[in-house]
């Protein structure tokens, strides 16, 4: 077999460990032993198929802080909600984010984010299909997502536990794979939180690049000022 017979084959397997994982149905059990398994080939394995989201999700964090956040990016508070291996990570401590945190639901994972020493905090064995109880209200200045709103993953209701976290006027930004976003609800699950004053959509990159077989919708939402009052329940002045 050539060079490029291989490289063909490896992409081939590569292809098929990430459609397999999209087949868990979100699954909190199945997918930690999925991961569990894949946590050492991960990165090669979406290296070879062309993953972009990372880096476009943290050059957006960059726009999004240099646009509206007037503190420098060393003191702006980074969640990074299903940081896997820490690829995104890597690339916030690129543009110059320092402060950043990160869960993953695979404690395999989150073990290889914690080897690439950016991270401040990193958590394993956090579902973000329920509820993040050892995450405070309004923790963060941005909280960042990328591969998490795929499909056999995250449930787009797990957006709101995002809201939740974000500081008042911080922002979210997420990918989701176009076929997540044709699939689910997670558009109706968008209008409902912008009803309910929980988060406003900001920006929207429709089918931006993001793996070679498919094209990602990345999102930009900002938390408003009464926010975190609707979240945990305060009373809202009239």
């Amino acid at each position: 077999m050539n060079t490029l017979d291989q490289r063909t084959a490896l992409q081939q397997a590569a292809r098929e460990r990430i459609k397999d994982s999209h087949a868990l149905n979100g699954d909190a059990g199945r997918l930690a032993h999925f991961y569990r398994g894949w946590a050492s080939s991960y990165e090669l394995d979406v290296g070879l198929d062309g993953y972009c989201g990372p880096m476009i999700v943290a050059e957006l964090a960059g726009a999004v802080q240099t646009a509206y956040l007037a503190r420098q990016r060393t003191a702006i508070a980074i969640l990074d909600a299903g940081c896997g291996t820490g690829l995104l990570g890597v690339q916030l401590e690129r543009l110059g984010f320092h402060s950043i945190d990160g869960f993953d639901l695979s404690e395999d994972m989150a073990e290889k984010a914690r080897q690439t020493r950016v991270y401040r905090h990193v958590r394993g064995d956090v579902d973000l299909n329920g509820p993040l109880s050892d995450y405070s209200s309004a923790s963060y200045d941005i909280t960042v997502c990328c591969g998490v709103f795929t499909l056999g993953h995250v449930r787009p209701e797990g957006l709101r536990e995002l809201a939740r976290v974000t500081r008042p006027n911080g922002f979210i930004i997420a990918s989701t794979r176009k076929s997540y976003v044709e699939t689910t609800s997670f558009e109706a699950e968008v209008r409902r939180l912008q009803d309910a004053g929980t988060l406003v959509p900001a920006q929207r990159l429709n089918d931006g690049r993001y793996v070679a077989e498919e094209g990602a919708h990345y999102w930009v939402f900002q938390v408003p000022e009464k926010a975190s009052r609707v979240c945990t329940g305060e009373p809202i002045a009239a």
